[in-house]
């Protein structure tokens, strides 16, 4: 085809248009690029994202965090401590980043008590906490403890048998009481006998299982206390001697006579019937995400009827086939409906909230009550079992008024080893070594061959 100078001058002109227009194109996504970011994680369970519980933590959070990194002029180690501090500016971007040199500021490292070399010193209202695990937990945790006010504190009731807080018996409450404290919720106790009135910066009082009637002044103080608008977690125990009758009657619970007793637990390796599997839960912030079955030892069940001024919602029940049982649990168990034994399903903890004024405030604030009929479920010998842990901590979180999910689990890679059996293992060999290669001359030979008989 023979070209004349019009057409080779129209095919310059749509060369240079095309160039020009294809500059352009590159220029307007180079300008948009440094302009707006756009990223998305493909990894399997998101693993470069930050989960649920963080970021409705960060969204809470409206001051702003200033994160400090005391790390050596290490790439590896900042550019990792960056990639993490990313995943929380994505849904926060008043949180900064410093790095610092520690060498350089000894004396500021010494002061905080950094010692390890990537130590995190977060900064949140006016109070800071260091991070040593570089770790979307532990960074969490600590902008957990860090937004919760400092000045309201658990109190847990002593001077009656009840379990200890911090204790190390396994009766006591010590392993929870500690994982309180990490997620920045102080505990404390309090002996009524020695005090005229619970302080009021008190964000919820735990009722952890009386051994001894408590004195009708005492009960006085906790209903008063109670009526001002209070929180309270309330343990209680089948038959405990706690002389609380008159607070029961208060938020309108009645102790069912007897153990919750579950003959279908020999299905799940579980030889005491009296150690109920939880698998219902009710509808309510603490129980939503829970995924595990909860074990309570020993429980009693709950007869709920508030009053009018109380909501109530179930949140513990047993199973249907479950009834209480008002002989000893060791022995042979049988249900009799002509004795005061109730079947299941029953319920075995319950929430109480209402809307109430404290002190004298026009706004009024929701009340919240959580009373469950067992409180071995978080001694340290149960802890573990289970999803008591994660129940005990929602609770907690859930009265001092704080519904933000405070549980992070990590993220597991999946599959991180490929197993492959020796034949597959031939078989790629044998594809990749022989296969493409022969291949590859074969149609390399055909081609030199074709041109060369034309």
């Amino acid at each position: 085809m023979r070209l004349d100078s019009s057409v080779r001058r129209r095919l310059w002109l749509q060369h240079m248009l095309f160039l020009l227009l294809f500059g352009l194109i590159l220029g307007l996504l180079a300008w948009f690029s440094s302009r707006y970011a756009i990223q998305a994680d493909w990894t399997a369970g998101g693993r470069n994202t930050l989960s649920e519980p963080s970021r409705a933590l960060l969204a809470r959070m409206s001051e702003p965090v200033r994160i400090t990194a005391y790390a050596r002029d290490n790439p590896t180690l900042r550019d990792g401590i960056g990639r993490l501090i990313e995943r929380y500016r994505r849904d926060k971007p008043n949180l900064t980043l410093t790095f610092v040199n520690p060498d350089l500021l000894p004396d500021r490292a010494r002061e905080l008590g950094v010692t390890l070399d990537g130590e995190l010193y977060v900064e949140y209202r006016g109070r800071g906490e260091k991070v040593q695990q570089l770790s979307e937990q532990a960074l969490t945790m600590a902008l957990q403890r860090l937004s919760r006010q400092p000045n309201r504190a658990v109190l847990f009731l002593e001077g009656h048998g009840e379990r200890k807080p911090l204790g190390m018996a396994n009766y006591d409450l010590g392993a929870f009481g500690r994982e309180l404290e990490k997620i920045g919720i102080p505990v404390h106790s309090v002996d009524l006998s020695k005090e005229q009135r619970i302080p009021s910066t008190t964000a919820v009082l735990v009722i952890a299982g009386p051994q001894q009637p408590l004195p009708p002044g005492e009960v006085q103080l906790i209903l008063d206390y109670v009526m001002r608008g209070g929180n309270l977690l309330w343990l209680l125990e089948p038959g405990g001697p706690s002389g609380l009758q008159a607070l029961a009657a208060a938020l309108g619970i009645v102790v069912l006579p007897g153990v919750v007793v579950d003959p279908d637990t020999s299905r799940l390796g579980i030889k005491n019937p009296a150690f109920i599997p939880i698998v219902d839960y009710g509808p309510h912030p603490i129980t939503e995400s829970l995924r595990a079955p909860a074990l309570l030892p020993q429980a009693a069940a709950l007869d709920v009827r508030p009053t009018e001024d109380w909501n109530s919602t179930a949140l513990l029940e047993s199973q249907s086939r479950s009834w209480t049982e008002t002989d000893s649990p060791d022995g042979p168990i049988r249900f009799d409906p002509d004795t005061v034994e109730q079947a299941g399903p029953l319920t075995v903890g319950v929430a109480l909230f209402r809307s109430i004024a404290v002190n004298g405030s026009p706004a009024p604030t929701q009340q919240r009550l959580v009373i469950v009929g067992d409180g071995d479920f978080l001694s340290n010998t149960y802890l573990g079992n289970g999803a008591n842990l994660e129940l005990g901590l929602n609770i907690l979180n859930w009265l001092t008024l704080d519904d933000a999910p405070i549980i992070v689990r990590p993220k597991a890679v999946p599959d991180p080893n490929l197993d492959l059996s020796d034949s597959a293992l031939a078989l790629i060999a044998a594809t990749f070594l022989v296969a493409i290669p022969a291949g590859l001359l074969a149609s390399g030979w055909l081609i030199w061959f074709r041109r060369r008989r034309r």
